[in-house]
């Protein structure tokens, strides 16, 4: 009952449009930052490791190398903060989490490319 009720409230704020990707894909986050009293669009490149929750508390986290260092992001879905995500390479991937990733360097990060019919190409 409460989850009904919850849901129905939820979805006046949940995106119409939620483009698909998977763990493993390389994506563009498109998403606003302000500064004061301007705002700008900066995009995040870099590999979903992780999804996890539903509805309104829908959550990703994205992976990428800066230099020698890890950079990990967790956006949340629905935000009106988080403007576009557009996926430029899907990877195959095996599991629900890609934390392993987080003690590779290199080369060793890369996943194998999977050719699908989900794969974006534009």
């Amino acid at each position: 009952m409460i989850t009904k009720l919850l849901d129905a409230v939820e979805s006046k704020s949940l995106k119409k449009k939620v483009p698909y990707f998977e763990i493993g894909d390389v994506v563009d986050v498109r998403c606003k930052i302000k500064e004061g009293d301007k705002e700008r669009i900066q995009v995040f490149t870099g590999t979903v490791i992780a999804r996890k929750g539903r509805g309104i508390n829908e959550m990703f986290t994205v992976r990428r190398m800066v230099g020698s260092e890890g950079v990990e992001r967790i956006f949340p879905l629905h935000s009106p903060n988080v403007m576009d995500i557009k996926a430029t390479r899907s990877g195959k991937t095996r599991r629900a989490k890609l934390y392993y990733l987080r003690e590779r360097t290199g080369k060793a990060v890369r996943l194998i490319h999977r050719h699908s019919e989900h794969t974006v190409t534009k």
